[in-house]
């Protein structure tokens, strides 16, 4: 289970929206409730979590669109997969471009996921597979830093105009790298309203969360060159002025200000 530690971190982002955890299952959940709302897309179920405050889960039969194919719900059904759909939307030049994204999109072993568990992380009492967050600049900044603080990994944004499902809900897990996305950018979110655009999506795998959380606990959320105050000047400088006796040292010199 996801302890309380590691849901006070992310409650410290102050994000516009709770995070969300999401576990996948094989099985269906028990002691879980079985969402009996209006029929929506995948993506809009992390909204109904942040909204609702509560645990529920979705199988195949709920997702109003793909986002059950890159989960290994359901096969890439052949009209669609053609390319046909993407084309029609204005969103490729010919459906054969489209085509590529079926033939190259991240899936989740077919058959091995068949319910998603959605729960705002605050109340998730489970290890989730995946922590969806929604954030603003500031949330974003600080939490984007804390996925690279102790690994030193890249941030990456991998994504296309349409199925941006797959590349936040299934290719996390499958690398183990974190992805994010900018709300306003993809079909389906947009067509939606489902956010206001300019925000961020970071989607944050299991094989990730221990290492994030363990960053937001050690690092300054304010780097220290943006720190105001006097003594952080002045600290900063220090170091700056060290770079430049490493620098004789080895025969070169820093230009960096």
């Amino acid at each position: 289970m996801i302890s309380k530690e590691y849901k006070e971190l992310f409650a410290s982002l102050k994000m516009p929206y709770p995070a969300v955890a999401l576990r996948y299952h094989v099985v269906r959940p028990e002691g879980v409730r079985h969402y009996e709302g209006d029929k929506l897309a995948f993506c809009q179920y992390v909204s109904v979590a942040q909204k609702g405050g509560d645990s529920f889960y979705i199988d195949v039969n709920d997702d109003a669109c793909y986002g059950k194919v890159p989960l290994g719900m359901e096969a890439k059904p052949p009209v669609t997969a053609s390319g046909q759909a993407g084309f029609d939307f204005d969103l490729y030049k010919s459906p054969s471009r489209c085509r590529r994204l079926y033939q190259e999109m991240p899936v989740i072993e077919r058959g091995t996921v068949n319910y998603v568990q959605f729960s705002p992380l605050e109340v998730a009492d489970y290890d989730p597979d995946l922590i969806l967050c929604v954030c603003d600049q500031s949330s974003a900044d600080v939490l984007l830093r804390a996925t690279s603080y102790i690994s030193g990994d890249f941030w990456e944004s991998k994504s296309s105009p349409v199925l941006s499902c797959a590349w936040m809900y299934a290719y996390p897990v499958i690398s183990g790298k974190v992805n994010h996305i900018t709300t306003g950018f993809y079909h389906g979110l947009k067509r939606r309203g489902t956010y206001p655009a300019g925000l961020i999506m970071i989607a944050i795998p299991f094989q990730k969360i221990d290492e994030v959380c363990l960053a937001l606990s050690e690092m300054p959320r304010t780097p220290i060159a943006f720190r105001p105050d006097e003594e952080s000047r002045e600290e900063l400088k220090r170091r700056m002025a060290r770079w430049q006796e490493m620098a004789a040292e080895t025969g070169s010199t820093v230009d960096l200000k």
